[in-house]
């Protein structure tokens, strides 16, 4: 069984930049164009992972990382908020809205697919404790 991660980004440039990125991790990646398409995508699909752009259309990073933690299946969920903005500005506000993690834009792709492989491996030690 493999690992999703769900991608919420709005803008097309960013978004083809990021799954350039995410195409070396070995999660599945499906993407949402803003906030409500990925609270839809999270309800309808169950992700190991969302990575969520700050600023969007119809539902910015933090209502969507507030609605996803009001889910059960995603109270534990690794949520990273990525943004253009002082990430030290932003952190204390998105920790309390559910981020595990803010990132500042542009995305470090080699800290990005650090951090992944972490999460990567921290997925597959129940994974392989249940299958012994």
């Amino acid at each position: 069984m493999s690992n999703k991660l769900l991608l919420v980004e709005d803008n097309p440039s960013t978004r083809a930049n990021l799954l350039e990125i995410l195409a070396a991790t070995p999660f599945m990646v499906s993407c949402a164009t803003d906030g409500l398409d990925g609270l839809n995508r999270a309800k309808n699909t169950r992700y190991d992972v969302v990575l969520i752009d700050h600023k969007m259309p119809l539902m910015d990073g933090l209502t969507l990382l507030r609605n996803l933690r009001s889910l059960p299946e995603y109270q534990q969920a690794p949520l990273l908020l990525m943004s253009t903005q002082d990430i030290k500005q932003l952190e204390a506000v998105a920790s309390r809205a559910g981020a595990n993690l803010s990132l500042a834009k542009p995305i470090n792709a080699e800290r990005l697919l650090e951090l992944l492989a972490d999460l990567w491996q921290t997925m597959q030690i129940p994974k392989q404790s249940a299958a012994s």
